[in-house]
This record gives C-alpha cells, structure tokens and sequence, in this order.
C-alpha cells in the first residue's frame, strides 16, 4: 500500500482509542512496578530511574542499531506481528536485567568502577555507603551511562544511518554500528557525567575524576546540567526523525546514502539547536521563579532549572512519538515546509498539554505524585521513558499491533 492511501484510509478515532489503550498499559505497569505506594515500589526514584531508562535503550539497541524487529522477520517463516512481539519484548526484559543487574553491578562495578555497584560501595564503607544511598548512586550513575548511549545511539541514526558499512553485510553494519556507538558513548560518559558521579561521595574521589569542569560555566557541579543538555538537544533529533522526515539532514547526502560530511553537521546543529533551546527554557524560568543562585533548593537551585528543562524536553518528545504513531504524523500536506512546521507546533502544544497533565491533580491518582514542582524524588523522566518505551514497543515490536504503521518510518 502506497503512502497516500495510508494516509486517506488512517483512523483517526481508532488512533485516539488505541492511545487511551497504551495510557493504560502505562498506567498499570506504573502502578505494579514504579508507584511509590503500590506494589513493587521500585520509584525511589533513582533505582526506578535507572531499569526503565536501560529497558527503553536497550529496545533502542535491538531496533535502531541491531535492527533485530527486522532480523526476526527474516528468520520467521510466517511473520506474525503478535508472537514476534512477545518475544522481542521478553528478549528486552532479559537484556534490562542482564545489562542492569549482571553487567553494571555484576561486571564493571565489580571488577572496574566500584560506583556502579551498591555492593561495591558498601564494601568501601564511608560516608554514602548506606545500601540505599549506595543503589540510589549506583543508579545515578547507570542513568548517566544510559542517557549518552541514546543521545549517540539516535544520532547516529539520523545523522550518519549505515555509514560507512553501506556496501558491508547487514550483520556487519549493525555490530559495527553497535561497537561504534557504545565508544562514543564511553567517552561522552567520561567528560560529562562521571567527573559529578565521582563528588556524590565524601570524600570526593578527585583522584579517579576531576572536579566538574562545567561548573563555572553552568552556575553547579550537578550533571544534571549535562542531562539537561543533552535531553534539550534530543528534541530535536527526534523532531528531525519523526517529524520533519529526516530533513533538512538527509539533504547533505548523496545518492539516498549517508555520509561523514551529514553526521558531522547534523551533531553540531542539533547540540547547537539543543544549547539554544536550554538558553531560551532557562530564560523562561529566571522569568517565572526569578534567577536561581548556587545553594538554593528545589525551584531556586541551578541544578533543579537544568534538569526541569530536559524533562519539558521530554514531554515534547513523547508528544512527538504519540503524533508519528496515533495520529499518522498529522498533517500530510503535499509541501515539506508546511507538513513539518505544523507537526512542530502540534507536537510542542501536545508536550505542553501532557506537561500540565503531569503536574496537575490527575497525576496524584494516576502516579501517586505529590502536587507541585520540584517536589523532592520527583522524577517525570521515568513516567516518560516508561511511555516511549511502551510506544516503542507496540510500533517496532508488534509492528503497530492492532493499530497498523501507516505512512513514514521514523525512529526504529
């Protein structure tokens, strides 16, 4: 079916009912797994934090970079979108706790970098050695891994796609893609994350990292202004993907395929994008809260603003996943220009609305938040990520089951 009649024979409604029917879902594995009062409580918030931000990159890794969906599709001699489903997501639950539980704190924190193992620290002793602090740091510190991973992991993607394996064999593309990308995402780690995972302990490990650089530059030493950046710069790879199609990036190509000249430009512009972006959010609050000053707490802390704007960023975000795959990236004018602008402007209406939801009374029956901004263990990043990730999941995993992918592919 040719992409025009997808888009002439899309269902709206049955888009809308089908979002309402993920909402759920989210709903109740927040409420079994996440909610602080319910059952698991795993929202402490950071232990929460860190198993739903490696569970939606570790379904980035199996359908942007491994390209998995597609390999099983293959292998299947009767592709069935309902069994393939449940078993590539059974196979990102297994890689969630492998990664989580046997990697970090079995492996590295065992072995290497004793702070991405709670038992590592309190081996240690000292001052943030306690088991719950000690798995709240450790968490941290996977969250800080785990955020480089998808920022290089849907860069590459958009910027630089198969390049430079086109003419290699799809095993060779996607093995070379991975390693790639996990060494860049090693050393964005290393500069920007673990010089503030290396102070959370007392006394500061200076030795094994240097104090954080940004500080002067960001008014904290929290990498929350690293978080911050790189979830403001984030909006726009996935607007660049989902939204505007892959332009204005995949023009510098050549002949359909990507090259170093398109990633190299699409990194710079995007984080240019992403600085700017953080910029004009930080204005916004110096405006509503007046300017924050290093040692003030909740709304008036520096460290708060920078994490607050990634998290508008992520609502934007998942405005912009909800537009491409239940709405069929409303509107699908004939001109580029137009298509793409009102998507934008959609999507960032709709990351508005969700961001009132989120911070409205709703949320205390639907999360068991508490009222307000800034509250302390407040995290909207986990709600989200745990949305994409149930997104990701019907589109990539059980190829949009019982909604159908119309139109575009984006992200995945």
């Amino acid at each position: 079916m040719d992409n025009d009649t997808s888009i002439k024979r899309f269902n709206y409604f049955f888009g809308l009912v089908n979002l309402v029917a993920v909402f759920c879902i989210v709903w109740l594995l927040w409420y079994i797994f996440l909610n602080p009062s319910a059952v698991m409580k795993l929202y402490t918030p950071m232990y929460g934090f860190a198993l739903v931000v490696v569970f939606f990159s570790g379904i980035i890794l199996m359908t942007t970079v491994l390209d998995y969906p597609a390999v099983l599709d293959r292998q299947m001699s009767k592709p069935n979108p309902v069994k393939k489903g449940v078993i590539l997501t059974i196979a990102a639950v297994v890689l969630m706790v492998m990664l989580n539980y046997i990697v970090f704190w079995g492996f590295i924190g065992k072995f290497g970098i004793a702070y991405f193992s709670p038992n590592s620290i309190v081996a240690a002793s000292g001052i943030g050695a306690e088991p719950f602090s000690a798995r709240e740091n450790a968490s941290t510190a996977i969250v800080y891994f785990f955020t480089a991973f998808l920022w290089i992991a849907l860069f590459w993607n958009l910027g630089f796609g198969q390049w430079p394996w086109q003419k290699d064999s799809r095993a060779t593309q996607s093995i070379s893609k991975m390693i790639v990308i996990l060494f860049f995402t090693t050393i964005i780690y290393i500069l920007l994350f673990h010089p503030h995972v290396c102070y959370l302990f007392y006394p500061a490990q200076d030795k094994a990292g240097v104090a954080p650089w940004w500080e002067a530059l960001a008014g904290t030493g929290s990498a929350f202004f690293s978080l911050g950046l790189i979830l403001c710069t984030l909006v726009w790879i996935v607007f660049s993907d989902l939204l505007w199609e892959g332009h204005p990036w995949k023009a510098l190509g050549k002949d359909g395929n990507s090259n170093f000249g398109q990633g190299f430009i699409t990194f710079i512009m995007t984080l240019i994008f992403g600085f700017l972006f953080l910029y004009i959010v930080l204005n916004i609050f110096d405006y509503i809260w007046d300017e924050a000053f290093v040692g003030g707490q909740y709304t008036d802390g520096p460290d708060w603003r920078y994490i607050h704007a990634g998290e508008i960023a992520g609502f934007l975000i998942l405005a912009a996943f909800i537009l491409k795959n239940y709405f069929n990236n409303f509107p699908n004018s004939d001109n580029l220009w137009v298509r793409c602008i009102l998507r934008t402007l959609i999507a960032m209406a709709g990351g508005m609305l969700i961001y009132w939801f989120y911070y409205s009374p709703l949320a205390t029956f639907f999360l068991a938040k508490v009222i307000g901004f800034a509250q302390p263990g407040d995290t909207p990043l986990v709600w989200i990520l745990l949305f994409l990730s149930v997104i990701m999941i019907q589109s990539d995993f059980f190829d949009g089951w019982p909604l159908k992918k119309k139109g575009l592919r984006g992200i995945g």
